[in-house]
């Protein structure tokens, strides 16, 4: 025959009367060294733990009513005066009727294991007034490990609600400051295709096609927010070839990139803002042009990033306003949401001059999860 019990239930059953079984060999084993040490009749174990095992089993069969006591009248600080009353109601109605399971029980043990007279009433007296302290903290302790088992479930999901709340809030967040990228490249973008068709069509019609690319990489982005260093620099690669339709020969690029760094998770556009920045304030200002550098490579368990340039650089007191969150907010903030104390982000000006991005972040294969944060600093 197929049980309809739900496992679950079974299970909870399984386990109520395995712990009655426990508190009742305990108890046995206690009541044989008492009549031992302490009295001169001596009775047989067997008998002592039939008699105890048998009056916790009573409480396991009244278990799951008073837990129904516990989830039906809770205590809320509304109607806890009201659930109080009741559960008064339940020492009684409980108490009586474990007493009345046990009387029964130990009336059959006493007749047939020691075979003497028992009388049902007088045992079920016995239990229930002379007892009644006993029975009435049995069911309270079951009632406040109900509540306590309760409570704790409630705290446990308000942590997880909460902590599910701020990844969708860092995540919408993040979205947020992503889609503020795909505007503001593409406006400078347009920009410098119209400054280019007054004077070279060819270059304004190429610069399109490229730029139709690109846009095509970033709607594939849209709500990633990390990929592979691959991909990154597949997207920089093709923004530079739009740039260089406008400068020329005066943009120099040279990318130094570890192979073995080229699967590793980095957040989507970080370098693109960083070489940008590099072109507009290092290469753009400058007649003979200059050259950008970009550089990736495995430092421990961290990824590093440098995107430079050899340009006219900042002075020191802008340097300085770079490094304490001025400069590059948007991808400074991304990275913060990603990484948090995991990360650096600092700018300084090369020996020959110009402005230096370095970016360390943890080194993750996996683009599909955001990387533990690792704490570390860069000197």
């Amino acid at each position: 025959m197929i049980s309809t019990v739900p496992a679950s239930r079974r299970t909870f059953f399984f386990r109520v009367f395995g712990v009655a079984t426990l508190f009742g060999i305990f108890s046995g084993l206690q009541a044989y060294n008492y009549v031992s040490l302490f009295t001169d009749r001596r009775q047989p174990f067997s008998v002592l733990l039939a008699l105890n095992v048998t009056y916790w089993y009573a409480w396991a069969v009244l278990v799951p009513g008073m837990l129904w006591m516990a989830r039906r009248f809770r205590f809320e600080r509304t109607w806890w005066v009201r659930w109080l009353t009741i559960h008064f109601g339940g020492v009684l109605v409980f108490t009586f009727l474990h007493a009345a399971i046990t009387a029964a029980a130990r009336v059959g043990i006493i007749r047939y294991g020691w075979d003497r007279p028992a009388s049902y009433l007088p045992q079920l007296r016995e239990l229930f007034f002379l007892n009644f302290d006993w029975e009435m903290m049995t069911y309270w302790a079951v009632i406040g490990l109900s509540h306590a088992v309760h409570f704790h479930r409630e705290a446990r999901d308000r942590a997880l609600t909460a902590a599910q709340l701020e990844t969708r809030l860092a995540e919408a967040q993040l979205q947020a400051l992503q889609r503020q990228l795909h505007p503001h490249f593409l406006f400078n973008t347009l920009h410098t295709i119209s400054a280019l068709m007054h004077r070279d069509v060819e270059a304004a019609d190429s610069m399109l096609a490229r730029l139709s690319d690109l846009l095509r990489l970033t709607l594939n982005r849209i709500g990633t927010q990390q990929v592979a260093l691959r991909e990154e620099l597949d997207f920089v690669t093709k923004y530079l070839e739009i740039e260089r339709t406008r400068y020329g020969d005066r943009l120099r690029v040279d990318v130094d990139v570890d192979p073995a760094t080229l699967d590793a998770a980095v957040p989507s556009f970080v370098l693109q803002p960083l070489v940008e920045n590099a072109v507009r304030h290092g290469i753009a200002p400058q007649r003979r042009g200059g050259r950008i550098w970009i550089r990736a490579s495995r430092a421990r368990d961290r990824l590093r990033l440098v995107v430079g340039d050899d340009g006219h650089g900042v002075s020191a007191e802008k340097l300085l306003a770079f490094n304490t969150g001025v400069g590059l907010t948007n991808t400074r903030t991304r990275l913060q949401h990603l990484y948090g104390e995991g990360h650096s982000f600092d700018f300084k000006t090369p020996p020959a001059g110009g402005l230096e991005v370095t970016v360390l972040i943890p080194f993750d294969v996996d683009t599909k999860r955001t990387p533990a944060p690792i704490v570390e600093t860069v000197a």
